[in-house]
């Protein structure tokens, strides 16, 4: 039996409260330091991509800035324009949304970015319906929820208009004059729909991908048909092997429903590791981690927009509250709250009165990711296992530091991985849709 190889990329671990900033070695998430180190550690692991997320506004909760967004969010293609020249190979992926953009602008901001990286650009294709985050926009939250994705299917649409519409022989090189562009061989793009009406040119071919890698990491049922239409791969926060293998089922049926190889859309959950010389002393070290980044207050801040009320009064080492939230509550700006509220309250008190669970301890277990733990050679195999099994395709890594989090993952498992035969020894192209082989 062939066994699958392992696909990797390194999120940045920027704003999130899985990232522990009281650690002494834990560094900038906005000195332009921090971004190379995390690429050139992923490059030295031969990893596909290097991922950033996107912020378009910062969090609030009642009504104040969220502590963990003080810091700031930079701009996605700044970040990955500079990163092309200080890297060779690994893929240079960002969020970008397309609710609040326009297809021109981003179509020829991938484009420049593919040029600049040789063929190495990837796009995370992302929707939003939240007026909170659209404040920040001279439309605000004009989009309404349903609409979402019928913006972005058009959106793709005209961007995939701009990337084509310079033919092959409308750049040409002459040995005198160097290169010039034949104007013959660049052909208008017109558009008119619901969402757009566009009548114009792309200001510059398409790059060496001819389109970007496209992600996509919506999880509702309009997401995953969305992204097995278009995309190239898709980010999931499922983690288990159960629930991996679900998803990766029904993604690639839906793939092969709408005329595609499944194949060609590879499957990459969010996965978090903590490393041990031996498995008790990375379950001990996971617990310290999970300590670090769940503080009273952070529980008390997390249990708060669960029940859509101010809960300072509770200690967060005592129980939790024993009445139902709020179900229409605006107590956090810019963070969905998922599910049924009163459900979820009622699974929480279940689940903290079955396990003496305090609030800070009920917060630690209901928010854990901690998918992966153990010694290297542990982690080797479980990784190994959920790709195998065909729970996904590989892996995007979340450090809990920045930005050393990745280094020791890269120089103690990736070699195991090698060792056992599922892991490249070398990137197979130059390309970022080559090295993905798609």
């Amino acid at each position: 039996m062939i066994r699958k190889l392992i696909h990797l990329a390194a999120h940045f671990p920027g704003v999130n409260n899985t990232t522990v900033w009281t650690d002494p070695t834990a560094g900038s998430q906005i000195d332009f330091d921090s971004f190379v180190h995390l690429a050139r550690t992923a490059e030295r692991g031969l990893f596909d991509f290097f991922f950033l997320a996107e912020g378009l506004r910062l969090r609030e909760h009642r009504g104040r800035i969220h502590d963990l967004d003080v810091v700031g969010r930079p701009d996605t293609f700044t970040v990955l324009a500079a990163l092309a020249g200080v890297t060779e190979r690994i893929g240079l992926t960002g969020t970008i949304n397309t609710t609040f953009n326009e297809p021109f602008e981003v179509a020829r901001q991938f484009a420049t970015l593919d040029h600049l990286s040789e063929g190495r650009a990837g796009w995370n294709i992302v929707t939003s319906s939240d007026a909170f985050t659209g404040a920040n926009f001279r439309r605000g939250g004009f989009l309404h929820h349903a609409d979402r994705y019928r913006r972005a299917d058009e959106f793709l649409t005209v961007a995939r208009k701009f990337w084509d519409s310079w033919a092959p022989k409308a750049v040409v090189a002459d040995s005198k004059t160097g290169v010039y562009v034949d104007p013959d061989g660049i052909r208008s793009v017109q558009h008119s729909g619901a969402q757009f009406d566009v009548r114009g040119f792309a200001t510059l071919p398409a790059g060496p991908q001819g389109h970007p890698v496209l992600l996509q990491a919506g999880d509702s049922d309009e997401g995953r048909t969305f992204g097995a239409r278009y995309a190239d791969a898709l980010f999931t926060l499922h983690g288990s092997l159960e629930d991996g293998q679900r998803y990766y089922a029904d993604v690639k049926g839906r793939a092969r429903a709408a005329g595609r190889d499944p194949e060609q859309l590879k499957v990459f959950p969010a996965a978090t590791f903590v490393l041990g010389d031996t498995d008790d002393e990375a379950q001990d070290k996971a617990r310290q981690i999970r300590y670090q980044q769940v503080s009273g207050a952070t529980a008390i801040t997390m249990l708060e927009q669960v029940w859509g009320r101010e809960l300072t009064d509770f200690d967060p080492d005592g129980p939790l509250p024993d009445f139902d939230p709020i179900v229409d509550s605006d107590i956090t700006q810019g963070r969905v709250r998922h599910g049924d509220p009163v459900a979820v309250a009622r699974r929480f008190r279940e689940r903290a009165e079955a396990e003496k669970l305090s609030i800070r301890e009920l917060v630690i277990a209901v928010t854990s990711r901690q998918q992966f733990v153990g010694t290297a050679g542990h982690i080797a195999d479980e990784m190994d296992r959920y790709v195998q099994a065909d729970a996904c395709d590989g892996f995007i890594l979340v450090p809990h530091l920045t930005p050393h989090g990745l280094d020791e993952f890269v120089d103690q498992v990736v070699p195991l991985l090698q060792e056992r035969g599922v892991y490249r020894s070398e990137y197979p192209g130059t390309t970022l849709r080559e090295n993905l082989g798609i």
